[in-house]
């Protein structure tokens, strides 16, 4: 699969206007069957209750069987499972879409196949879901570009529900720019339209992504690389007055500007754009404010605090280094902080009087270095030391709250702490580079 896949890339690289004519016979029962050794075991089932294990226990009849529905083009997508999970610092939630085991098959082999075409389309301003790119790469760029560029304004922008109001049949001309295969397409409109079950009761999907599907995040990609990439690329970088640049992970983005007007004149822009294709701006949570070298100066001047914005789970702002220079912070967002210590409090809660203590306690380890792995970046030790010590009293309390009598006093805790010490705060990824 991999070989096959390989050539394709190569052919998508060479001539990046060919369209792929020949792709559904790469969903084979050879290659299917390696997709299933790539399926996560500890996710949740879908619509069937069937999990990862139970479908793997008959594989190679189960794949055969998929196969030669595909091939006679009756095989239809269960429903997705519809299941919410809480958005940090706020009251609503996120809906999530839970496929079936052997819709999750179909769905990661055509992940593979449309990545290897579209991934030598996408442009540089793309870091979400992509091979070797990730946040933390997304955070160091936004950095470089704060610190080395004449950037003086960010335009934080909000997209309202992004992958419940993607349009099919945007979607699909998108994906034609590339695909020439009707049976591909077909298959993909399939996925598309499955509907979700919630509640006990079938809804159809006339619209969106379901959050969750593990092709959701390329579709996704794809849909914003020609709608807003590549309009970014040819029309806007044309436009402007001054320097101007884009930064997106999926569906969040923030754009850099050294011009006010510039700024103002691309939101404004932006809002016509996005319309046009069914998206709508979330106005209450988009902004255009003074940020960099220059707004940093003329607030200490005038001796005003600046504005902060908030982009991949950090709060960015602009700051002073210890030699009193100017440097772009970067600190854990409160409602991230907040809402990971809720988790562990109601985690040890759970445990601490059914599980012994030695066992939960590497748990927690694997927990709290987790979360230093992603928030360990330069500039927010801090919040790293605050999370820590959170936590340290937050297990204390919890563990003297199995009986009514205290069972492990402070010096005792502490002794017990020193012999199995929880993991302190570490930096993984370090920005500012050193003399």
């Amino acid at each position: 699969m991999l070989g096959k896949l390989n050539l394709i890339a190569v052919k998508a690289k060479q001539d990046k206007t060919l369209k792929f004519t020949a792709l559904i016979h790469h969903v084979n029962e050879e290659n299917l069957m390696q997709c299933y050794g790539e399926l996560k075991r500890n996710r949740a089932c879908g619509i069937d209750e069937v999990t990862v294990e139970e479908y793997g226990e008959n594989l190679q009849a189960n794949v055969r069987s998929l196969v030669e529905r595909l091939k006679r083009k009756t095989y239809q997508p269960k429903p997705v499972k519809r299941g919410y999970i809480p958005k940090p610092g706020k009251a609503e939630k996120r809906g999530l879409g839970i496929p079936a085991v052997e819709d999750k098959l179909v769905q990661l082999m055509l992940k593979h196949i449309l990545e290897a075409i579209f991934e030598n389309n996408f442009l540089d301003y793309s870091y979400g879901f992509r091979p070797y790119r990730n946040s933390h790469l997304a955070i160091r760029k936004l950095d470089y570009e704060v610190m080395k560029r004449p950037v003086n304004y960010i335009v934080e922008v909000d997209v309202r529900k992004f992958f419940d109001t993607v349009q099919h049949d945007w979607l699909i001309k998108c994906l034609e720019q590339r695909i020439a295969d009707r049976n591909l397409l077909g298959l993909i409109k399939k996925l598309l339209k499955s509907g979700y079950v919630e509640a006990g009761q079938y809804h159809a999907s006339k619209m969106g992504t379901p959050q969750g599907g593990i092709i959701s995040p390329l579709l996704a990609n794809i849909y914003l690389h020609y709608v807003l990439d590549l309009w970014f690329d040819k029309v806007v970088k044309r436009q402007v007055g001054g320097y101007i640049n884009l930064v997106r992970y999926c569906d969040d983005f923030v754009v850099c500007c050294q011009h006010q007007s510039d700024a103002e004149n691309f939101l404004s822009q932006l809002e016509v754009r996005l319309k046009k294709f069914g998206l709508l701006i979330a106005w209450d949570k988009t902004q255009i404010l003074p940020f960099g070298r220059k707004a940093w100066c003329q607030s200490h001047v005038a001796r005003k605090k600046m504005k902060t914005f908030n982009f991949l789970g950090f709060t960015h702002y602009c700051g002073r280094s210890r030699r009193g220079k100017f440097i772009m912070g970067h600190k854990t967002t409160k409602e991230n902080l907040q809402r990971k210590l809720r988790e562990i409090k109601e985690w040890v809660k759970e445990r601490r009087g059914k599980v012994p203590l030695k066992i939960w306690w590497n748990l927690l380890k694997v927990k709290m270095s987790g979360h230093y792995s992603y928030f360990g970046i330069s500039g927010n030790l801090r919040c790293l030391d605050q999370f820590y010590d959170c936590v340290t009293r937050l297990v204390y309390k919890w563990i003297n709250k199995r009986s009514q009598k205290r069972s492990m006093a402070w010096v005792k805790f502490k002794a017990y702490l020193k012999q199995n010490p929880l993991p302190k705060p570490k930096i993984y990824y370090a920005f500012y580079s050193t003399k």
